[in-house]
């Protein structure tokens, strides 16, 4: 979805904007049937000393959805989701985007043959004084073990340098070395559908769901 060029909207205009440039979060609302514009935060996506997994990725969320609200005209409120996903292993160590190839490897490396989580933090904001609605969501993903051969070859493919942990779960990464996701697996992609469409509901965003007629 292209990115909007002004966040200018009618009076009663209260389409939803995604404050992400991720095409894969976009690809996720899109499919749920949402109507939304694209306005890309400026955070800065760093950890602060002593920050659990978790906190990092709901504070990351909360300030770019404010950070793009911010930005709207308060006369004319829309509301804003953002969201922040990261790849936790072991002991909570976070681990990010991969900087090249090989520290892809390398983080590759930490995650085949163990279970590790992933967490993404969601937050709905409004660009004028609605307070902000934000939660965590966490999945569990087990690999199977992997060769640095292996490792490589993925690697080479090209879609790990993007990707938080350096792999996709809907892409190769997923098919050559995911055995079992817990939880939701639309969280592991970028953007935890179910529960993003409930923090919309929540906070007054109109999602078009309806309850399946009983007989």
């Amino acid at each position: 979805m292209p990115e909007s060029n002004s966040l200018a909207a009618p009076p009663e205009c209260t389409r939803l904007v995604l404050a992400s440039a991720s095409p894969k979060r976009a690809r996720i609302l899109g499919d749920a049937g949402l109507l939304f514009d694209v306005q890309v935060s400026s955070i800065e996506e760093a950890s602060r000393a002593g920050e659990g997994p978790a906190d990092l990725a709901e504070r990351l969320a909360r300030e770019k959805a404010l950070d793009v609200a911010g930005r709207i005209d308060a006369d004319r409120p829309r509301p804003v989701l953002g969201s922040d996903t990261i790849v936790v292993s072991g002991r909570d160590r976070v681990l990010g985007k991969p900087r090249d190839a090989a520290h892809a490897v390398e983080l590759l490396a930490r995650l085949v043959g163990t279970t590790h989580r992933v967490m993404t933090g969601i937050a709905l904001a409004w660009s004028d004084e609605r307070p902000i609605l934000s939660r965590v969501v966490s999945s569990e993903v087990s690999m199977r073990s992997a060769t640095r051969e292996e490792l490589v070859a993925y690697v080479a493919v090209g879609e790990s340098l993007d990707k938080a942990g350096g792999y996709a779960l809907q892409g190769e990464g997923g098919r050559r070395f995911v055995v079992e996701v817990r939880g939701s697996q639309s969280n592991v992609i970028g953007l935890p559908l179910e529960e993003t469409l409930a923090l919309l509901e929540a906070g007054g965003v109109a999602t078009n769901r309806f309850e399946p007629e009983r007989a």
